[in-house]
């Protein structure tokens, strides 16, 4: 059995400061974040998320997206539209994969049931996982409370 905290300690991140990293990079950080991520969230859970693949084309959409709505001819305007909802379709299906990863991972290698929100899975997809994923001793130690067990320090 590995340590919970293992994930926590390879990803690294702590979530305000990949929003703020967002912030400051005009959208750009949660790509690298989640090109740099999704490789460590599968090989820690044994499960495959997405591949490099499908984050290169999160980043074309969202690429793409943000250059032809900066024009003024509607045509433009509305290929913009369509990449960026596209971009924001395919971070929320990643999310829901990797919720899912870290759900069975949880259950699988610690025997807890790790409960994640579905409407903040939507809303905030690569920042609720990241939440989450910094939050897995934490639920383990609040599981292990409301089952009676022994419960050790888990940092």
């Amino acid at each position: 059995m590995s340590n919970i905290s293992t994930l926590k300690n390879n990803i690294d991140t702590k979530t305000l400061n990949l929003f703020l990293l967002s912030i400051a990079t005009m959208g750009i950080y949660p790509l690298l974040w989640l090109y740099r991520s999704n490789l460590t969230i599968s090989d820690i859970t044994k499960s495959k998320i997405t591949g490099d693949t499908y984050i290169i084309w999160i980043a074309v959409c969202v690429g793409l997206g943000g250059f032809f709505s900066r024009h003024n001819q509607s045509l433009f305007l509305v290929l913009g539209a369509i990449l960026s909802i596209s971009s924001t379709v395919l971070y929320i299906v990643w999310a829901f994969k990797a919720k899912k990863a870290l759900q069975k991972y949880a259950l699988n290698e610690f025997r807890f049931e790790l409960k994640m929100n579905i409407f903040y899975t939507f809303f905030f997809n690569v920042y609720y996982i990241n939440y989450c994923v910094n939050d897995l001793p934490e639920a383990l130690n609040k599981q292990q409370i409301l089952t009676g067990q022994a419960t050790e320090q888990v940092n």
